[in-house]
């Protein structure tokens, strides 16, 4: 089954929704907008339920197929949030909010998936219940978790969840997955660092935590090199070294660092949070120092359960006639939470060769690739939930 007729009719009306959604972009869980959208064009569709306010701003919508003889609920997933990027793509559709732009296109996922909903909802050609999950803050990391928290699983019966994100770089329209691992986890730390300041001409009078911060940024990848399974893929990145004192002839009495750490194995991610603290304390106090640590666990690793995985790559192939094998990456996705609480897939759509990355000021979503996934949102619940 190639791209759907119907879809394929009403992708400039999809594409429009994509570009106002890009032209009013809100962050995080402060998507009073956006959401308000959402609801009301689910309502206008003809959903059987629409539900706001799910892990804060998220948006629920359920349509039940023909018949439903076999209990079987399936969630797909799209994320609305934006991100703090002046935007700079010139186009005319360009976000209308200062310093507020759609870097990493959920404009176009939340329109794909509102067209997959239309789609559905005027149709009803399956066995069971589609669960639309419209989700906040998945740039901050948090928003999948809140809507997990809110019941969302449990309240509407979700048995397989389903998600979807563009890839620059990769053919418009073209799929990636692959079985288990796909992107890593995502944690942040951060390391204070006291010493005793002073002044500069006179370091022998204090303990510089300059010198301190130094030696553990060094310690620090010893962890990857030295503690970790060397087959195990793991980042250990200091991106942020903040002093008490800009002065040039003081020597502060405390140095920040922070920085994030990226693994696709949540034994090293254990390993690597227990390893931190204990390297970085030791080493601070072996100069006469201090440190604290602060690890706050992000997300956890995207894991893709092995038969919605292939059944997905099958879906896609007949869609889009292509379905590769998606590389490991570090990036980290907040979809994680929702596949450690129900079995699926997640899986790349391709934004084009020549597109900017994503978090980019020239980043735009490609609307060339809007009825291949809504053509795979559909395709999916109308094979895995067949009629019956």
């Amino acid at each position: 089954m190639p791209i759907k007729n119907r879809i394929a009719d009403l992708a400039p009306e999809i594409a429009a929704w994509r570009q106002d959604l890009h032209a009013h972009p809100e962050i995080g869980f402060d998507l009073g907008r956006t959401s308000s959208v959402v609801a009301e064009k689910l309502r206008e569709f003809g959903c059987d339920e629409v539900v706001t306010g799910i892990g804060k701003s998220g948006v629920v919508g359920v349509i039940r197929g023909k018949t439903d003889t076999r209990g079987n609920v399936i969630g797909l997933r799209g994320d609305m949030d934006a991100l703090p990027i002046l935007e700079a793509t010139g186009a005319a559709y360009a976000s209308e909010n200062a310093g507020v732009m759609h870097a990493c296109g959920h404009d176009g996922h939340t329109a794909m998936l509102l067209g997959a909903a239309r789609y559905l909802a005027e149709t009803r050609n399956f066995d069971g219940t589609v669960v639309l999950l419209f989700q906040p803050a998945e740039e901050l990391g948090s928003g999948a978790k809140a809507m997990i928290e809110d019941g969302v699983m449990d309240r509407f019966g979700i048995k397989e969840v389903y998600g979807m994100h563009n890839a620059p770089g990769m053919p418009v329209g073209v799929f990636a997955i692959r079985s288990g691992p796909m992107l890593a986890s995502a944690d942040e730390f951060e390391i204070m660092v006291t010493g005793l300041g002073g002044h500069a001409a006179k370091p022998n009078e204090t303990i510089d935590p300059t010198v301190m911060a130094s030696q553990i940024i060094l310690a620090l990848q010893t962890i990857i090199s030295r503690n970790a399974d060397p087959i195990a893929q793991g980042v250990v990145s200091v991106t942020s070294v903040d002093t008490s004192s800009h002065a040039y002839n003081v020597i502060p009495q405390s140095v920040t660092l922070r920085g994030t750490v990226r693994t696709h194995s949540p034994d090293l991610q254990r390993l690597i949070q227990r390893r931190i603290p204990e390297l970085c304390e030791s080493m601070a106090q072996s100069f006469g120092g201090k440190a604290r640590v602060t690890y706050t666990p992000y997300v956890p690793v995207t894991v893709n359960a092995e038969d919605p995985t292939a059944f997905a790559a099958e879906v896609a192939r007949d869609v889009a006639g292509a379905c590769v094998e998606a590389p490991l990456t570090m990036g980290g996705e907040d979809f994680s939470y929702m596949l450690q609480e129900r079995p699926g897939a997640f899986i790349l759509i391709g934004n084009g060769e020549d597109s900017a990355t994503l978090h980019h000021p020239e980043y735009n979503f490609n609307d060339e690739a809007i009825p291949a996934g809504c053509s795979w949102f559909s395709e999916l619940v109308e094979r895995r939930m067949p009629a019956a």
